[in-house]
């Protein structure tokens, strides 16, 4: 019985049959595209690129539900504004800011996931064939797997944590909550800042690179486990879905096992979002939010809002990680695949 093959394998182009003399030729001279497709085909290249693609489609697919998800998480005791159902939440961002609100941050948000879903797809299958793989392309455990995504997920999240900072500024500038100042709205009559300048003025005026990585604690906390369940769930679910006797799943099978290990790994992680997005906007005049620390945060939560404040935004995240996680396994496989098949056949 074939094996399925996994999610993160791609199988190169075979070679073409040797010639009948039995003579070894000299290799042709290589061209300048024959280098760049036999670069871009390689494991970890394609998985890096591919990761990339796959974070640009998943995120633009569900830009509302991602900042309808913000703004329920950063609300605290006394603050309603978006304290309604999901579906009331996003006809009133339409009503309110139209189709740019519906999108707005989505443009600084694949800006900052392209870079994030390349490295950690790159990582994964770096860590994977350099660290745990006993051989090259044999198959590892579940655990392996887990302890693998996790530590992708460190790497990308301390490679473009800066960006989700202003991302999460992004989305929320344009909102209609009344505690946010006029000043914070509008600085003298002009627009409110682009993503390069609010990098700046973070930079600049909120402690330096500190500034740039504040939350990164309950961050990593969240991401590693989150990458890892994710990572390793997928696998699992993919071999189910894939028929007896064949290597991969069907396309709706890539979807859904894709959706299924979003869903289960977010479900598992959410509070740490929630964290992660109080400590990113704490100096934010109007929000009220002055944690101390992680516990303090975690304390103050469960105080002032109930266990259910950890899980904020949990409804409009769970309808926009399925389709999400879908889009990002389905569009990862397709374009690695394709990648990979650009490998020069290598001759005899």
């Amino acid at each position: 019985m074939t094996a399925p093959r996994s999610s993160l394998e791609a199988t190169p182009p075979q070679p073409s049959n040797p010639p009948e003399s039995g003579v070894m030729q000299s290799p042709a001279p290589t061209s300048p595209l024959a280098s760049f497709y036999g670069w871009i085909s390689q494991p970890i290249v394609s998985a890096f690129w591919a990761g990339g693609v796959a974070g640009a489609v998943s995120r633009t697919v569900v830009s509302p539900l991602e900042r309808l998800k913000i703004l329920f998480q950063i609300q605290s005791v006394g603050r309603n504004e978006y304290k309604m159902s999901v579906g009331k939440a996003l006809a009133k961002m339409w009503r309110e800011e139209g189709w740019r609100g519906l999108m707005a941050g989505n443009g600084s948000n694949c800006i900052r996931i392209v870079p994030y879903s390349a490295v950690q797809f790159g990582s994964f299958n770096f860590y994977r064939r350099h660290i745990f793989e006993r051989t090259p392309d044999a198959p590892i455990g579940n655990f392996q797997r887990l302890i693998c995504g996790a530590m992708a997920g460190i790497t990308s999240v301390t490679f473009t944590y800066p960006l989700d900072i202003v991302r999460t500024r992004l989305s929320i500038q344009s909102a209609s909550f009344a505690a946010l100042s006029k000043a914070e709205q509008h600085t003298n009559g002009k627009k409110l800042p682009g993503m390069g300048q609010l990098l700046v003025s973070m930079y600049k005026n909120e402690g330096g690179m500190r500034a740039l990585y504040r939350g990164i604690i309950p961050t990593v906390a969240g991401v590693a486990p989150y990458v890892g369940l994710n990572f390793m769930t997928y696998e699992l679910v993919r071999d189910h879905f894939t028929p007896e006797g064949s290597q991969n799943p069907s396309g709706w099978g890539k979807l859904a096992a894709g959706a299924i290990s979003g869903a289960i790994a977010q479900t598992c992680t959410y509070p740490f979002d929630v964290l992660r997005r109080r400590f990113q906007i704490n100096t934010m005049s109007g929000m009220g939010y002055q944690y101390k620390g992680l516990f303090d945060a975690i304390r103050v939560i469960i105080k002032q809002e109930g266990f259910k404040g950890l899980y904020k935004g949990i409804a409009p995240n769970l309808l926009k990680v399925a389709p999400s996680m879908a889009a990002s396994w389905y569009s990862f496989e397709l374009t690695r695949d394709f990648l990979v098949s650009l490998q020069p056949v290598m001759e005899n």
